[in-house]
């Protein structure tokens, strides 16, 4: 529930209110959380709570759901967007294993590359606030 109250929080700093369609698709990312779903997999999902919401609402509502960063748009080499939920207490984003495949997407735990981010920054004078890696190659299942 603490995820939710800050997620609505942050809506409404930004002006947007919490609409029946905006609260079904927040707690369909809530409920999925690390699953990476597709705006049509949201919207499949969504339906099931709101029926009258439709596709095009589901991708308006993610693009600002981005723009006001409560979630993060991935582009895993497929024809279509996958999103997941922004944690307000995370620094970075993590990084993920992605399987060419059965395109599963295995979220990596713990940040992989603070020393060489440390390098990179004393070697550049360059301050880096984020970066973004995946790994491609096959899971557990798809090499047996």
């Amino acid at each position: 529930m603490r995820e939710f109250e800050y997620l609505r929080q942050k809506l409404k700093e930004k002006g947007y209110k919490l609409t029946p369609q905006r609260r079904a698709i927040i707690d369909i990312i809530l409920e999925t959380e690390g699953e990476h779903l597709s705006a049509e997999e949201i919207y499949d999902l969504v339906r099931q709570k709101c029926p009258d919401t439709g596709l095009a609402t589901i991708y308006r509502n993610m693009q600002m759901f981005e723009e006001v960063g409560i979630v993060y748009k991935h582009n895993f080499d497929e024809v279509r967007s996958r999103y997941e939920l922004n944690h307000h207490n995370e620094y970075h984003q993590h990084h993920h294993l992605i399987c060419t495949s059965c395109n599963r997407v295995i979220e990596v735990e713990g940040d992989l590359l603070e020393q060489l981010e440390s390098d990179i920054e004393k070697k550049y004078n360059f301050e880096i606030n984020n970066h973004n890696v995946k790994f491609f190659g096959y899971c557990e299942n798809c090499r047996k």
